[in-house]
């Protein structure tokens, strides 16, 4: 199937066409007509399936001129867990939004920066996508209204509810007009998101497309067993050695991330830390670094993995293990993206074992291994 038959504006298919957008993917698909028809949707789908654009296309095709465009009334409200997320919708809006023939304005609030701007930007929005906490910082200041909201997206819904958003959601969903359109994304359909979706959604068209638990056909994985004092010294080798330009590596906690980043520079291999600690600025430029290929190494933590959104992503290395399987299906699976191809390195050491075999078990894989120790580095 092609993007003309999904019922899109032909202005639309020139911005696909110029972008290089062949073909739609499943979800956009299944999604992109019945979001047009104003249904609600439950969209089950991994990050890197085209999720985003199958919401942003068929909502900005269905978006009315704003009447009153010095108002701080919003049209279109975007749900999401992670500043990245914030960002990388608002730019997907940002790319369409030249397709729709009256004036589109599309901002991205969150934490961690000064609120006093946003405030003062958010006349005239018809677009705003927001993590939960800084929304209702600026509900509360009086900066934003939603009496004549028309479409609620949660995007990444099973990790909103993860990071304990729960209370948050509940206090803006109280907020809404009754009578809108809501579209509900999420990797996976588990017992929280199950409930939000049973509050919020009404006669929803469910669409499932992601893959089954442990299918990762596409990513090549392979493990080294290795002790905990060759680890550091063996990352910068197969670095190295394999002469890998562009290299996402996992830690559990901020402390590694910074100290392994930290390691990698001293030895000549350019790399950069972003978590929750780091400040969103050098989160952004960090990010936006390693996406364009000036960063050759980003080091990060499980809270940013879904944020990470790399089409073409090389190598993913977890330095050390997610504590849940499910969490290292979504780090190997920022490799490997849509129909593109990738390869996952884990670092196993002694005290890895048991918890390596109960991941593998629940992939229903098991992962080639290779012992570390016996190679010779420097």
């Amino acid at each position: 199937m092609s993007f003309n038959a999904l019922g899109l504006p032909k202005t639309f298919l020139e911005i696909l066409e110029n972008e290089n957008y062949k073909n739609p993917y499943p979800i956009q698909e299944q999604a992109i007509p019945v979001i047009l028809k104003g249904h609600d949707v439950l969209g089950i789908a991994q990050t890197g399936s085209g999720k985003t654009a199958s919401y942003v296309l068929p909502v900005l095709a269905a978006l009315k001129q704003k009447q009153g465009a010095k108002d701080r009334q919003v049209d279109v409200l975007v749900l999401v867990p992670t500043r990245e997320l914030a960002e990388q919708v608002k730019d997907v809006f940002h790319l369409f939004e030249k397709g729709v023939s009256h004036p589109v304005k599309t901002m991205a609030i969150y934490g961690g920066v000064s609120i006093n701007p946003q405030m003062k930007s958010l006349f005239g929005i018809s677009v705003l996508v927001a993590t939960p906490g800084r929304l209702l910082d600026l509900v509360d200041s009086n900066a934003v209204h939603f009496d004549k909201l028309k479409t609620l997206i949660l995007d990444e819904a099973d990790k909103l509810l993860n990071l304990g958003f729960k209370d948050e959601m509940n206090r803006i969903f109280a907020l809404l007009p009754k009578k809108r359109q809501n579209l509900l994304f999420s990797a996976t359909l588990n017992e929280k998101v199950e409930e939000i979706h049973q509050i919020l959604l009404r006669d929803p068209v469910v669409i499932n497309v992601a893959p089954k638990e442990g299918n990762i056909d596409q990513i090549t994985q392979l493990a080294y067993s290795i002790s905990e004092e060759k680890k550091g010294p063996f990352l910068r080798h197969l670095i190295k050695d394999s002469d890998m330009k562009q290299v996402l590596v996992f830690t559990a906690s901020t402390y590694k991330a910074d100290n392994v980043a930290d390691k990698l520079r001293k030895n000549g291999i350019d790399a950069q830390a972003i978590h929750g600690k780091k400040s969103q600025q050098i989160r952004k430029m960090a990010l936006q670094d390693f996406k364009v290929g000036k960063l050759r190494v980003l080091v990060a933590t499980d809270l940013l993995a879904r944020g990470i959104d790399i089409e073409f992503l090389p190598h993913v290395i977890n330095y050390e293990l997610p504590r849940s399987p499910k969490d290292y299906v979504h780090r190997i699976g920022r490799t490997g993206r849509a129909e593109a191809t990738g390869k996952a390195i884990t670092l196993v050491t002694p005290e890895d074992e048991h918890h390596f075999k109960v991941i593998q078990k629940k992939m229903k894989v098991s992962v080639p291994r290779e012992d570390g120790n016996e190679i010779k580095f420097d």
